[in-house]
C-alpha cells in the first residue's frame, strides 16, 4: 500500500470516533502546554529581567542592609530587619577610606515609604514617585543617563540644596511643552529646582523606571528624616581587572566602618550585577526543571491514554483488519495504520499545547509590558516528543493488530 492511502485509512478510521480521539488527544495538550506555556513566560521575562537586574553600572559592586531580593518572608525577613541601619556617618566614612581606591562612590538612600508626587502649576504627577537621596555618582552606579540639565554635584551635597533631577515620566506629565530646567516645582509637601532630567530608561518588572526624583542626599535627610533609613553604598572599581581588589579592600573598608571585629560575620549584603543573574538563572533553572517534570508525567499518563485507546481500538476493528489481510494487506500496512493513528492524536495534542502554551506565555509577558517570544527550541522538542510518545505508546497495539491471524479475525463476534 502506498504511505499516502495508510495516512487517509488512518484518519478516516478517527474521524469515525472523533469524540474518543479528542478526549484522548487532551491529555497530549495538558501536558504539553504546561512545559511550552512556563517556558514562554520564563523566556520572555529573562531579557526583561535581566536588563532590570543590571540596575548597577559596570565594575560596580554594593552594600546593603538588605539583599536584593527583600521579598522574604518569617524568621529570614526578621532577620535583616533586625540588623543596625547603615547610617550616613558610616558611609562617609567608608567613602573616606577607600579614596583613591575606587573610581566612584554612590551613597544614596530610597524614601519607599514618601508618597511622591509633584506639582507644577496645578498639573500633578501620579503620588508613586520613587524619591532618592543620593551624590553626583548616582547616575553611573545607577546606569542611568542624563537626557538633559547637570547632574548633582558635591557642593550640592554639602550646602544641602533644594535641587532635583527628574525622570523622564516627571517632565513629560508636567512639562509637555516647555523644558522643566530652572522650573520650581513641590514634590510630597517640599519646593525644589529642576537641573536635569534623565534618559528615558522604560519599564523593568512590569514598573516604569522614569518616575524617579533624586535629590543631595543631606537635604533628602533634612527633609524626610535620618533617624530610620539606611544608605547603599555603590563602588566602582577602576577597571575589570581591578575589580576583586576593590572588592576585597571595599569589604574591608566597610567591616572598619560599620565597627565590627575580626570574630563578626558581615552584618550587611554584597551584591553585584553578575551574583544578581546567577541568583535568577539558579531560580529559572529550578522553574524549568519543575515545569518538565510536571509535564513529562502528563505526556507519560496521556502516552498511556492513547495504548489503551488504541489497545480498545484494535479490540473494536478485529474483524475489520481480517477483511483487511485476507484480501492481501499486509501485516506491516496494518502496522503502519495504527503507528499513524498513535502519532497522529498525539502531533495533533502536541500542536494544540503549543499553541495555547505559547499564547499564555506572551500574555503574561505583554501582561509584565516585556517583549513577546516564540520558543522555537521548545516548540521542535515538544514536537519530538510528541512523535516519540505517538510511536512508543502506539507500537504495542500496533503490533498486535498486525500479528492477528486472518482466519481468526474474521471469525471473531
Amino acid at each position: 500500500m502506498l504511505f499516502r492511502e495508510i495516512i487517509k485509512m488512518a484518519l478516516a478510521s478517527l474521524g469515525a470516533n472523533k469524540l474518543r480521539a479528542a478526549l484522548t488527544m487532551i491529555g497530549i495538550t495538558i501536558g504539553v502546554f504546561s512545559v511550552i506555556s512556563v517556558m514562554t513566560a520564563i523566556g520572555a521575562l529573562q531579557s526583561s529581567i535581566e536588563s532590570g537586574i543590571s540596575f548597577l553600572g559596570s565594575n560596580i559592586f554594593q552594600f546593603a542592609k538588605y539583599p536584593a531580593n527583600v521579598n522574604v518572608g518569617g524568621e529570614i525577613k526578621k532577620k535583616y530587619q533586625n540588623r543596625r541601619n547603615v547610617t550616613y556617618r558610616e558611609a562617609l566614612h567608608y567613602a573616606k577610606l577607600m579614596e583613591g581606591n575606587a573610581r566612584e562612590i554612590c551613597l544614596k538612600s530610597f524614601g519607599y515609604e514618601v508618597k511622591g508626587q509633584a506639582v507644577y502649576n496645578g498639573v500633578k504627577t501620579t503620588p508613586s514617585l520613587l524619591i532618592v537621596g543620593t551624590n553626583g555618582s548616582f547616575l553611573t552606579a545607577n546606569a542611568h543617563p542624563l537626557a538633559y540639565g547637570r547632574n548633582l554635584n558635591d557642593e550640592d551635597v554639602e550646602l544641602s540644596r533644594r535641587v532635583i533631577v527628574v525622570g523622564k515620566m516627571i517632565e513629560k506629565r508636567l512639562f509637555p511643552h516647555e523644558t522643566p530646567i530652572g522650573k520650581v516645582v513641590r514634590v510630597s509637601g517640599h519646593t525644589y529646582t529642576i537641573v536635569g532630567v534623565l534618559a528615558e530608561k522604560g519599564t523593568s518588572f512590569g514598573q516604569s523606571q522614569d518616575d524617579v526624583c533624586i535629590m543631595p542626599i543631606t537635604r533628602f535627610f533634612e527633609d524626610y528624616g535620618e533617624a530610620k533609613r539606611t544608605v547603599n553604598i555603590a563602588t566602582q572599581a577602576s577597571s575589570t581587572e581591578t575589580y576583586n581588589q576593590t572588592l576585597d579592600k571595599g569589604i574591608s573598608a566597610m567591616r572598619i566602618a560599620r565597627g565590627l571585629r575580626a570574630d563578626q560575620e558581615n552584618d550587611f549584603e554584597i551584591y553585584s550585577n553578575d551574583s544578581l543573574k546567577s541568583a535568577f538563572t539558579s531560580v529559572a533553572g529550578i522553574v524549568r526543571i519543575g515545569a518538565f517534570v510536571v509535564s513529562f508525567i502528563a505526556l507519560v499518563a496521556a502516552g498511556i491514554g492513547i495504548m489503551n485507546i488504541m489497545l480498545v481500538s484494535v479490540t473494536e476493528r478485529t474483524k475489520e483488519i481480517g477483511v483487511r489481510k485476507s484480501i492481501g494487506a499486509r501485516s506491516r500496512d496494518v502496522l503502519r495504520q495504527f503507528l499513524t493513528e498513535a502519532v497522529f492524536i498525539s502531533e495533533a495534542g502536541g500542536i494544540l499545547g503549543i499553541i495555547l502554551g505559547i499564547i499564555a506565555g506572551d500574555l503574561l509577558a505583554i501582561w509584565l509590558k516585556v517583549d513577546i517570544i516564540f520558543p522555537y527550541g521548545w516548540a521542535i522538542a515538544g514536537l519530538l516528543v510528541c512523535s516519540a510518545i505517538g510511536i512508543g505508546f502506539g507500537l504495542y497495539p500496533a503490533y498486535r493488530a498486525a500479528s492477528l491471524d486472518p482466519i481468526e479475525a474474521l471469525r471473531y463476534e
